[in-house]
């Protein structure tokens, strides 16, 4: 693993260590949510309308957070930010230590939390280019997406056994009291006022932001070939079906399945400081998004022959080492292909517009696995969950290829040349 940026940079070391802590937090936050309102409701309907309360803040606060981010000091929009997202979690912790036992009011208050995320997340991404420079930008971002996977694997685990052993209140306590390290860590973060103001404020700062990128093929290509692997090979709704008919031991299956994925970008973590050391981010997103797909391929593969050899009923284990197997390596290609694609936006994006783009991002990562979701549950009727994994993986390699062909100059893209500040033509 690559830790230059932890000893270059105090201050991002300081930031990512209370990300990391934050990060599992939040984590267990949602998932305890997701238990307390089917504690409350005894519905699935109910505890699927958490994504709709926070999808639509996520975007809409993403998009406009990254104007935010554009137009003020960035330390403060961030400090603000945080302090909000830390409020909700002890407003959690006030109200399940007082028995507050209302559903309208986690809806409302992971409302809050989703729109918070959205103008903080930007914010700190458009932050991190400031603290560690563009050459060391690969390897930050290893750190960060390393960070991630640990916080998925262990934060929905320990939120469980949280709620199982010592119920809501201690759970959303623990998350409150580990947030503070990340508001502390942007408390000490130096003033960051922008060097260049918006000409154009409001709505009109966000489509400005949106006419840039339509005259910047490399960077708009990170977020399509994105789009291409999360609409068109999307797992995870189909992983519960897939356990029931095909692989086996329902619930633990799953949780296995997705552990998986989150260990195979832990390992991207762990072994990659070969990664700091590439230059042509472009053929590195376009190989990792391949290799998506064919891995999602693979794992439709493997439910196909499970089911001819009789289906969950009379599955073998080696169905299930197969299966996972396959998310282990299905997790580390796309870990490669985000942390490239960062680090593409971060560098390739002028500072003064730095946010708004990076409210694109997240918009993007927000909102294509639920379209993918959505699609994959849809045409799982018509073809089946293994067809739809097999077709969608191949698809992701062909859309891939296609926008290659489209536009080739995003295979051409050399770090070394934006560090340089040459301006790549379309």
């Amino acid at each position: 693993m690559d830790l230059e940026p932890l000893r270059f940079s105090p201050a991002f070391r300081r930031l990512w260590l209370g990300n990391s802590l934050s990060a599992i937090g939040t984590q267990m936050t949602i998932i305890t949510v997701s238990l307390q309102v089917y504690a409350l409701t005894a519905s699935s309907f109910s505890v699927g309308l958490l994504g709709a309360f926070t999808l639509v803040p996520l975007i809409i606060a993403g998009l406009y957070g990254g104007a935010i981010a554009d137009a003020h000091d960035r330390r403060k929009v961030a400090l603000g930010s945080s302090l909000v997202l830390w409020a909700v979690s002890a407003t959690l912790a006030i109200g399940a230590w007082i028995g507050v036992d209302n559903v309208w009011w986690l809806y409302g208050l992971m409302a809050i939390h989703s729109g918070a995320a959205g103008i903080n997340q930007p914010t700190r991404g458009a932050i991190i280019p400031k603290l560690v420079g563009t050459r060391l930008l690969p390897a930050a971002n290893s750190l960060n997406m390393m960070t991630f996977s640990i916080a998925m694997m262990l934060g929905p685990m320990l939120g469980g056994l949280l709620v199982a052993q010592y119920g809501y209140r201690w759970t959303y306590t623990i998350d409150a009291v580990t947030f503070t390290a990340a508001v502390w860590s942007v408390y000490r973060l130096p003033p960051m006022p922008m060097a260049e103001k918006p000409t154009v404020r409001g709505l009109r700062s966000v489509r400005e932001g949106f006419q840039f990128l339509a005259t910047q093929p490399n960077i708009r290509m990170t977020f399509l070939i994105d789009l291409a692997a999360m609409i068109l090979a999307a797992p995870r709704v189909l992983l519960p079906a897939i356990a029931a008919l095909a692989l086996g031991g329902g619930e633990t299956t799953v949780g296995l399945l997705l552990a998986a994925a989150a260990g195979g970008a832990m390992l991207v973590g762990l072994f990659s400081g070969s990664l700091s050391h590439l230059r042509r981010h472009g053929i590195a997103v376009f190989v990792s998004v391949c290799l998506w797909g064919l891995c999602i391929s693979g794992l439709g593969l493997v439910v196909l022959l499970a089911l001819g050899h009789g289906g969950a009923a009379v599955a073998s284990p080696i169905w299930v080492i197969l299966a996972v197997l396959t998310m282990l390596a299905a997790g580390a290609a796309d870990s490669v292909s985000a942390i490239f694609r960062t680090t593409i936006l971060q560098s390739a994006a002028p500072d003064h517009l730095r946010g708004r783009l990076q409210g694109v991002f997240i918009v993007v990562v927000a909102g294509g696995p639920h379209v993918g979701g959505m699609l994959a549950g849809a045409s799982a009727t018509v073809l089946g969950e293994p067809w739809v994994l097999i077709v969608g993986g191949l698809g992701c390699v062909l859309a891939a290829s296609a926008l290659m062909r489209w536009q080739p100059s995003f295979l051409a893209y050399d770090a070394h040349r934006t560090e340089q500040g040459v301006v790549e033509e379309p």
